[in-house]
């Protein structure tokens, strides 16, 4: 018999996971104050500035799927009948 491997499946996992992630994302944002840039532009000054365009990228292609779906990839209920 093969054993499955259900490591996803447990809640404990999961949650664990999640502190994992969220911790290693607050120490790269921590570290990003403390490490030496050569920006060639001034906005790259800013402390976090890619970690801000990265959240707000993805926010924007969340946001403009969304607005895709419903004007053009959705049919109405009645649409086969």
């Amino acid at each position: 018999m093969k054993k499955e491997f259900n490591f996803f499946d447990k809640p404990g996992n999961i949650k664990k996971l999640n502190i994992f992630f969220y911790a290693s994302l607050g120490i790269l944002v921590v570290l990003d104050f403390f490490i030496e840039k050569h920006p060639h532009v001034g906005w790259e000054k800013i402390p976090c500035t890619y970690a801000l365009y990265g959240f707000l990228s993805c926010g924007l292609i969340i946001a403009v799927s969304k607005i895709l779906g419903k004007l053009w990839l959705q049919k109405g209920e009645d649409y086969y009948d």
